[in-house]
């Protein structure tokens, strides 16, 4: 793989996607850490660069990845150790949620009665949807809410990074869920706190998981000009 492969910042925002299905190639260990050099350029407040990553490939990845997914489909769903998303959903974040899943389950031929078809999918997110690169995020315990945007923002320089090597992403909250094991298993510090995972690697675009259109909302939708 060339790490060499150059994009436009244009061409990276508007080709990355949340991709569902990857093919097996391997990525790299310098273009890994290409990536994350580049990612490391993030802004953070006072310069504090509160960002954790642990990357994991071959055995690891495959152990770790067949534990949660039995788990999973065991009927154990972990915890989640922050609030994602809102305690009472309401309009417009509702629609565009339905909207985003009945895409999805649709491009897989999965109907809105067919549980075990949702479930089976959904626990695809603990393979990293077979990608070769799992990626973990963590921050310090202690850190506050600054610092969770700047780990925002590392985690989309990641992915924009990515897509100038010609490589897709999926950012994965889900992985929060199983957070004990996890942080167990990785050796993250005890002062440490898993946020997130993502999967890496090349997108395979024969899936049709990977071939739906997410709709964006207009400019005017969401920006206040004042003159």
């Amino acid at each position: 793989m060339n790490i060499h492969h150059t994009m436009t910042a244009q061409e990276a925002i508007r080709s990355r996607r949340s991709i569902r299905r990857f093919l097996p190639d391997a990525v790299p260990r310098a273009t890994i850490e290409a990536i994350l050099e580049l990612a490391g350029r993030t802004p953070s407040g006072n310069n504090i660069q509160p960002w954790h990553v642990v990357v994991l490939t071959g055995d690891k990845l495959r152990e770790l990845t067949g534990r949660l997914h039995a788990r999973f489909m065991a009927g154990d769903h972990g915890d989640w150790p922050y609030n994602y998303y809102p305690q009472a959903w309401r309009e417009p974040y509702l629609a565009r949620r339905r909207r985003v899943g009945i895409d999805l389950y649709r491009s897989l031929g999965l109907g809105k009665d067919d549980k075990a078809g949702m479930a089976a999918q959904h626990a695809r997110n603990f393979t990293f949807f077979d990608a070769p690169v799992g990626l973990f995020f963590a921050l310090d315990r202690d850190m506050e809410l600054g610092s969770w945007i700047d780990l925002g923002m590392f985690i989309q320089t990641v992915m924009i990074a990515a897509r100038g090597f010609g490589l897709d992403t999926c950012p994965q909250a889900a992985f929060a869920t199983y957070h004990a094991e996890i942080e167990a298993f990785t050796g993250l510090a005890p002062d440490k706190r898993l946020v997130c995972g993502m999967a890496l690697g090349v997108a395979d675009m024969s899936a049709p998981e990977n071939l739906i259109h997410v709709e964006r909302e207009p400019v005017e939708r969401f920006t206040t000009f004042l003159d």
